[in-house]
């Protein structure tokens, strides 16, 4: 699901449902960090970074830890970039050598509403008018859970770029309807603070795809080189 909302140079590994996490081996460091957490916790930690070492392996790199560093993004090994994600039932990592592009981010959410109260923490004026058209012109869809998933992966792919907190009011996100594809389409996130600078340009608007299957919503975001 998360590869058919990516570039062909960006590698992607997911598993679906109940996978088994108990034959997983996690590195001793990794195995650390989630000592204590409940079991769930445990479980798609193990299964996510199974999905890593996979990517790392088709790319030709060495398996190794996926260790959290600043504000919990991954720690990717020298001359990669990438993202993961999980949620009940659905694990997925894409890595990209950094030659390739210069950030990605990727989520998925379960395709249910988001629950009372959180759009309006997370969105801005102007984005829940355009839901609430998407919502009247396309039903079926919860447009508010597409939004919140989008939020997630323009962060994902800012933060390695920038180093920086990106509140939710701070990239101004436009869900397009591809109607040939639909439930696929693209995504467009004005930045509303100043955007990393790449090739010498600041960049100010990120650009990804969408999707909904199989109980879930996934999104993507890829972010070039000048």
């Amino acid at each position: 699901m998360i590869e058919d909302l990516l570039p062909d140079s960006v590698v992607a590994v997911e598993t679906h449902g109940q996978a088994d996490a108990e034959n997983i081996t996690l590195y001793p460091e990794e195995a650390a960090l989630v000592a204590r957490s409940v079991a769930k916790r445990r479980r798609e930690f193990a299964l996510v970074r199974a999905c890593a070492r996979r990517a790392m392996e088709k790319l030709g790199v060495p398996p190794q830890p996926v260790l959290p560093g600043e504000r919990g993004a991954p720690q990717w090994p020298a001359g990669l970039t990438g993202s993961m994600t999980h949620c009940d039932g659905y694990c997925a990592a894409a890595l990209v050598r950094a030659a390739d592009l210069a950030s990605l981010g990727i989520d998925a959410e379960p395709h249910g509403p988001l629950p009372d109260g959180v759009l309006d923490s997370v969105s801005l004026p102007d984005e829940r008018i355009r839901l609430r058209h998407l919502a009247a012109s396309r039903p079926g869809i919860h447009w508010d859970r597409l939004l919140f998933s989008a939020k997630e992966s323009v962060y994902k792919a800012w933060f390695p770029l920038t180093g920086i907190w990106l509140d939710f009011a701070e990239a101004d996100i436009d869900i397009l309807v591809d109607p040939g594809e639909f439930p696929r389409g693209r995504l467009r996130a004005e930045l509303l603070v100043p955007g990393p600078v790449l090739g010498g340009q600041r960049r100010g608007v990120f650009e990804g795809r969408w999707t909904v299957r199989d109980g879930l919503v996934a999104t993507s975001v890829v972010v070039p080189h000048a």
